[in-house]
């Protein structure tokens, strides 16, 4: 996994601002339009002298006209450019999220399973959802701030110098005092930040696991425990809001107490000038208004490295997420309409950091269209096996072929087009009853194929009984429909895609004697034709199978028919001995 602390500061604006390129002409509208927003500060504190001189001392009538105009004129350009400025921004912010958002989704569909395996969920979740917006602060928010204050101010110091260069010099005293207070302030809020989308993550997590989890929570009483548990990253976060204001706000208050001393010096040296006749009203009125105005854009500028730092620590997550490694795809070859022969050559897999390997040796060569059975107790590699065939995980030893074709040359998007699966725990997405049955190929397959697919799947009864038919919202994972209804929707699925290749993973075991029948009718009609491997705890379920293989601590023990292996009286005949003594409910 990559170290998002690695990347600097100007490699994330390099990246952020890489995003802007095609739009940088509105970018420029947008930065002239601050340039002259800001300019517009000096230009009002320069105009007080001759208000001052012309106006209130030396009384003459025509500046007197023309100063207030100048002023209206000069706020009426500030407005206008304000508006064209605030407009783009929020426009460019809104496209950078979205190709972020886009980017980052697209990655997530990408990433291998380990590294799922790997990360939770809700800190997934709170990267695209929460961090990604933080990064607009890192952009624009900081821009705008930085362009117009740093603009603004060095117009008001430029105009300072104009009007006396000594008393400006005591202004740039605080400088070098304010630097060193914004750089140790910074490295504080950025670790504050990184901090804050830790915890966001293990929130997020917790949310997620109580709404998923919700009945086991209530049945089990764990509504207190969940509680805490949220409450404990709900006050983590809570404790860093308030170092993260402490820490600016302790920041700002140096600042403004340094500038406070520069200004009431300088107000004091003016006054004495002012006695000797060396400063006019209106230059004093002009300098004073100058270091008031100063006064805000160097408070802005100083605070805003709070949200500099955050924004920045977002960018960091961000970034780091989409230089996560996706899913290896080193195929070049293609198969057009493999006939399904499967050949399991000397397969060893490890997963990482485990202390043995799931798999050893394994050499199963499995004819197109034959149903093979993969037996065993709980841990023996079956789900493992079978997990090898989309490439969800590469073996660390031997290989796999598909029509005599190595699974590593073949792309993974063609790979999984010929193989199709059905689990126990059934995933179905809350959309219409059709979009599930055609998950993957809505947009290639016509009514008439998904009514006949739901039909072989003895579905279509149900279907056409709900309120809407086929066009019925089933909810999250499908929670209005039965057991059952679910594994005949994912039947269909698997009759719609129509690949050679078929995996059933425990199919039948969760369900009731007469959705069991209607579930294993459609089935074997699925089956028909395909290549089948199937898993199953249920010995009476694989019966009819054309070899049953038994597995043992990652290796093949026995291979055979059901009666072949019963006459063997080995390690699949002690389970079949174990199952059906257990009575038999119906």
């Amino acid at each position: 996994m990559s170290d998002p602390h690695a990347i600097n500061s100007f490699g994330l604006y390099k990246r952020l601002f890489g995003y802007l390129k095609q739009y940088w002409r509105l970018f420029a509208l947008s930065l002239l339009a601050l340039a002259v927003a800001a300019a517009t500060e000096p230009a009002f504190a320069r105009l007080m002298k001759p208000l001052v001189d012309g106006g209130f001392v030396e009384r003459d009538p025509e500046r007197m006209i023309w100063t207030p105009v100048a002023i209206v004129g000069l706020f009426l350009l500030r407005g206008l450019t304000s508006f064209i400025n605030d407009y783009s921004t929020t426009w460019l912010a809104g496209h950078l999220v979205m190709r972020l958002r886009e980017e980052m989704f697209s990655k997530l569909l990408r990433l291998p399973v380990s590294y799922y395996d790997d990360n939770a969920s809700g800190r997934v979740l709170s990267r695209i959802a929460y961090d990604v917006n933080q990064v607009t602060e890192a952009g624009f928010n900081i821009i705008t701030v930085t362009v117009k204050d740093g603009i603004t101010i060095l117009g008001l110091l430029a105009l300072l110098f104009y009007t006396d260069w000594q008393l400006t010099l005591i202004c740039l005293t605080m400088i070098p005092v304010v630097g060193i207070s914004i750089r140790y302030v910074g490295r504080r809020l950025r670790a504050l930040s990184r901090q804050n989308q830790a915890t966001m993550g293990q929130m997020t997590q917790v949310l997620g696991e109580s709404i998923d989890c919700q009945r086991v929570v209530k049945v089990y009483g764990g509504a207190p425990y969940e509680l805490r548990r949220f409450m404990a990253a709900a006050n983590q976060l809570r404790q860093n809001g308030v170092k993260q204001a402490a820490t600016s706000s302790s920041n700002t208050g140096i600042t403004q107490l340094i500038v406070s001393v520069a200004l009431a010096v300088i107000i004091y040296f003016a006054s004495l000038r002012a006695s000797h006749n060396q400063f006019t009203a209106g230059d004093f009125m002009s300098f004073l208004t100058a270091m008031i105005m100063l006064f805000a854009p160097v408070k802005r500028i100083t605070s805003i490295n709070q949200s500099l730092q955050k924004g920045l620590a977002a960018a960091e997550s961000v970034f780091g997420f989409l230089d996560e490694a996706s899913e290896h795809d080193p195929g070049t070859r293609e198969l057009k309409q493999p006939r399904g022969k499967l050949d399991f050559n000397q397969v060893g897999f490890c997963y990482p950091k485990a202390e043995r390997e799931a798999l050893s040796a394994i050499d199963l060569h499995i004819a197109p269209g034959e149903t093979v059975a993969l037996v065993g107790s709980s841990g023996s590699g079956k789900t493992t096996l079978v997990n090898l065939l989309p490439r969800f995980y590469d073996p660390s030893a031997g290989q796999i072929l598909l029509d005599d074709v190595p699974l590593a040359e073949l792309r993974l998007a063609n790979l999984r087009s010929h193989i199709a699966m059905v689990s126990q725990d059934v995933t179905l997405f809350n959309d219409s009853v059709a979009a599930n049955i055609a998950y993957g190929c809505f947009e290639q397959v016509n009514r008439e194929q998904i009514i006949e697919a739901a039909r072989a799947a003895n579905a279509l009864d149900f279907i056409e009984a709900m309120p809407q038919g086929f066009d019925t919202l089933i909810g999250e994972n499908g929670v209005r429909l039965s057991g059952g209804q679910r594994q005949r929707l994912a039947i269909a699925r698997a009759l719609l895609k129509n690949a050679p290749v078929l995996i059933l993973d425990e199919a039948t075991s969760a369900l009731d004697t007469q959705s069991e029948r209607l579930v294993q009718a459609a089935l074997e009609r699925l089956m028909e034709n395909r290549t089948t491997i199937v898993i199953a705890h249920r010995l009476s379920t694989i019966e009819n199978a054309d070899r049953i293989v038994v597995m043992q601590q990652g290796r093949i023990v026995e291979v055979g028919a059901h009666a072949e292996l019963l006459a063997l009286d080995g390690v699949y005949a002690t389970l079949h001995r174990l199952q059906f003594k257990e009575p038999q409910h119906g």
